[in-house]
């Protein structure tokens, strides 16, 4: 499975596997915002290597109907459904499932995907999964469509040793907005991702790594996931100059779980992006204590490569606090980070130049957590100069090491039937979630800037940013 350029032309049979793009019902239909319409890359990635062997699909999505007669209605006449799983979707990819069955008695469902890998015991609890895949599929998928008899229940999932091997993902194979009105409104130049405040649109979303090899006790993805070789700096490159060839990009959102990790790349992509681009800003991530201790490496991304909106997981401002997420980071890694950020801000905006801005993603509601720690993770946002505030309650999911302590503990507030993201509701037994709440109205704002010096920022810089989590 080489990098491989576009694809074939379609056919007029009708196929007889379905795949099933899951979300809230109605996302793209009626979106509260942008990021309700990102296109998931797992599912892009597998349809497009079925496609290239031959074996095409159709596609439904939960997020295009308001109601599930609407699916059921799409669904009727296939024999066999695939999706991809996350936690925060299992509820309404087990709903799909089950109204799949229903319509089709005799068809097969194989779900795959991280829930799949983290909680595959959930997974087989559900008669409507005949198949179940833990880990990456790249190169099960194929035969396992052909032939799923010759497989067990639970499959071990085989993936490419590198992204080198991956194809270029045929975005056509995305599921599509519903209606002029949405694509009126959101700017939407599909199969490109609408802009939603970090650069303009239209919006190219890439991966160029698989893992972030961190431990922190609140994701632990690289304990379920395979080290894989990161996607090479020209393919990454030739793959944004194909699409800006046909579709035009406005800029990118660099989708990987931690960017700003093996210095090696990175020096490449300073080198290479800005020569052989148009120089689009993207959005992308990074840990403070790697920007702590490759500075100049970070500066010269910032300077060079047009990276202006920095997603920093920041998490808390409270050593207590970082310690019990085995983080990593320290309040020092923190602020370090905060500071050269405004500082390089401060050059390039006297230079007419666009500043760099944080995306700042901070938990609260994490169990332990003091008033204190709250406030000191409260200052630290507001040493920020340029932010984009992405706040969301601490969710003990399963996969990770505080999730499954919790969830052991009987201490979880959710389950595996109402697994959400809703910014606001309660997760975890005990917390004092009204505290949080009055927090980010403001009420405590006093106290909040006792301990800040020179920095008058109002409780209006947090205030209604609730994010999923």
């Amino acid at each position: 499975m080489r990098f491989s350029w576009p694809w074939g032309k379609k056919s007029s049979i009708k196929p007889k596997i379905l795949w099933v793009d899951l979300g809230d019902l109605g996302d793209l239909v009626h979106p509260s915002g942008p990021h309700e319409q990102w296109q998931d890359h797992g599912l892009g990635l597998l349809r497009t290597i079925m496609h290239n062997h031959g074996i095409l699909t159709d596609l439904v999505s939960t997020r295009a109907v308001t109601a599930w007669e609407q699916l059921a209605k799409q669904m009727q006449g296939y024999e066999m459904l695939l999706m991809n799983v996350r936690s925060y979707t299992f509820p309404v990819g087990k709903k799909s499932a089950e109204i799949f069955k229903q319509v089709n008695p005799n068809g097969i469902v194989i779900a795959g995907g991280m829930h799949a890998t983290v909680a595959p015991h959930e997974m087989l609890a559900i008669d409507a999964f005949d198949h179940v895949v833990q880990g990456p599929g790249e190169l099960t998928i194929v035969d396992l469509v052909k032939d799923p008899a010759a497989y067990p229940r639970l499959v071990h999932g085989v993936g490419a040793k590198s992204m080198a091997d991956w194809p270029m993902i045929n975005r056509e194979l995305w599921p599509k907005p519903v209606g002029w009105r949405i694509k009126r409104r959101w700017k939407w130049r599909w199969p490109l991702e609408p802009e939603c405040g970090w650069g303009p649109g239209p919006v190219a979303t890439i991966l160029t790594s698989r893992v972030c090899p961190w431990q922190c006790v609140f994701c632990n993805e690289n304990s379920y996931i395979p080290n894989m070789g990161r996607k090479p700096v020209d393919q990454v490159i030739d793959e944004l100059n194909y699409l800006d060839r046909k579709y035009g990009i406005g800029s990118v959102v660099i989708h990987d779980s931690m960017f700003f990790q093996n210095p090696k790349w990175l020096r490449e992509w300073i080198e290479k992006y800005p020569r052989k681009t148009k120089r689009w800003t993207y959005w992308a991530a990074g840990r403070a204590d790697t920007v702590r201790q490759w500075p100049d490496l970070f500066e010269a991304l910032v300077r060079e490569t047009n990276w202006r909106t920095i997603s920093i997981g920041f998490e808390s401002g409270s050593d207590r606090i970082l310690r019990l997420l085995n983080k990593e980071c320290t309040e020092e890694d923190n602020y370090f980070t905060i500071d050269l950020v405004n500082r390089l801000g401060d050059e390039l905006e006297a230079k007419g130049e666009q500043p760099p801005k944080f995306w700042s993603n901070i938990m609260l509601g994490i169990p332990g957590e003091t008033p204190e720690d709250a406030f000191k993770t409260m200052r630290m946002l507001k040493r920020m100069k340029r932010v984009f505030p992405s706040i969301s309650y601490y969710a003990p999911y399963p996969g990770s090491a505080l999730g499954f302590q919790l969830i052991a503990e009987g201490k979880s507030l959710m389950s595996q039937d109402n697994y959400h993201r809703y910014p606001d509701d309660e997760k975890v037994k005990g917390v004092d979630y009204q505290f949080y709440r009055d927090l980010l109205a403001g009420k405590y704002d006093d106290e909040i800037n006792k301990g800040l010096h020179g920095v008058t920022r109002g409780a209006e810089l947090y205030q209604g940013t609730l994010v999923k989590a």
